[in-house]
């Protein structure tokens, strides 16, 4: 099942990640999706605000991953786009699995080495500030988030 939000400004956006944010728990695995500028950057942003992390958020495009321990809970938070689908020294594996939330921006370009229950979430740009955020639950608890949230 997809569920599909529109949203209208980054605001909103922001919004619909505070409120899956709630729904938090240990080693929540999302997957974003979307062209550059569809605002998966925001939505991290928007998620780790809710977590009390009042670092600056942005992209990691150069360092991979960023690890945020400020919080309620660890943010990892990664952008695979540069490394070609070759996370083969990247420990990937390990994040799933230390008790945090990992986000993974164009996590579509790694979908192999993805865990089986996660949160996928497509940002598709309709115009400069409307976005539809398409929700794939993959699990009974990320279904039950959706459900609880959306």
């Amino acid at each position: 099942m997809e569920y599909k939000i529109t949203t209208r400004n980054e605001l909103e956006t922001i919004a619909i990640a505070q409120n899956i944010e709630a729904e938090k728990f240990p080693d929540m695995i999302i997957c974003l999706e979307g062209d550059l500028g569809s605002g998966k950057t925001v939505f991290t942003k928007g998620f780790a605000s809710s977590l009390g992390i009042d670092e600056s958020i942005t992209s990691p495009t150069f360092n991979i991953i960023k690890e945020y321990t400020t919080g309620e809970a660890p943010l990892y938070h990664m952008d695979v786009y540069r490394l070609n689908g070759d996370v083969s020294n990247l420990g990937l594996e390990e994040y799933y699995k230390k008790g945090g939330i990992v986000i993974i921006e164009w996590a579509d370009t790694i979908e192999q080495y993805l865990p089986e229950e996660r949160l996928d979430i497509k940002i598709k740009i309709i115009d400069e500030d409307t976005r539809v955020l398409i929700f794939k639950p993959h699990g009974k608890i990320y279904e039950d988030i959706c459900e609880a949230v959306l």
